[in-house]
């Protein structure tokens, strides 16, 4: 994959990744890990209730709460490195994130299961679901896998990587973090996103 460029994907979506688009990388997620109220939450699955495996704080505009596995949570205030971040990626993207999902993975242990970023409150568009996905620390395995065909594709993301997702991408494809039995270091991954707050709808969905 050319650095930087775009690549579009079977069924509408495209994805760019940028390596170290974040410098010291390591002192942005020093500094991310002092600030954010990251723990580990409860969500429903099948019914029953389980500890996600990593920590995980949701921040943005006051009108950007959020649901997912039966529970509703409002943002917390954005801290001052999470706008710093926020404010390069739109100079970037020329977009403007107004909530942001963070998720420590403390090792390889932690995880993120495979599934997309299709809640109908997403956007700019439904046509455009745009995720702006910035890796701090150490590097993890990230797939995506096409809906119909089982298509993988399979990328290294962390020390400061800047991954984008846009189009109908969320529509055909999955993702997510596989655990690991391999050594590996904490890793703070960043997912921005644009909520449209008059397409907001409660019910349960799911997180990056």
């Amino acid at each position: 994959m050319d650095e930087g460029a775009r690549v579009e994907l079977a069924g509408g979506g495209w994805i760019r990744l940028i390596e170290g688009a974040f410098d010291a990388h390591e002192a942005r997620m020093a500094a991310l890990l002092e600030e954010l109220p990251l723990c580990v939450e409860e969500v429903v699955v099948f019914g029953r209730r389980h500890p996600t495996p990593r920590r995980t704080s949701w921040h943005g505009d006051p009108e950007c709460a959020y649901a997912y596995s039966g529970r509703r949570f409002e943002p917390a205030p954005w801290t001052p490195e999470l706008a710093r971040i926020r404010d390069r990626l739109e100079d970037l993207e020329g977009v403007r994130f107004n909530s942001v999902l963070a998720n420590h993975y403390r090792d390889g242990r932690d995880a993120m299961g495979a599934h997309a970023d299709d809640e109908p409150e997403l956007g700019p568009s439904r046509d455009d679901v745009r995720i702006a996905s910035v890796s701090l620390g150490a590097p993890r395995r990230f797939v995506l896998r096409h809906r119909e065909t089982k298509e993988t594709l399979a990328l290294s993301l962390g020390e400061g990587s800047l991954l984008v997702m846009g189009g109908a991408l969320q529509r055909s494809w999955v993702h997510g973090v596989p655990r690991t039995r391999r050594p590996v270091g904490p890793r703070l991954n960043l997912t921005f996103r644009v909520v449209v707050p008059r397409l907001t709808i409660r019910r349960p969905c799911s997180t990056s």
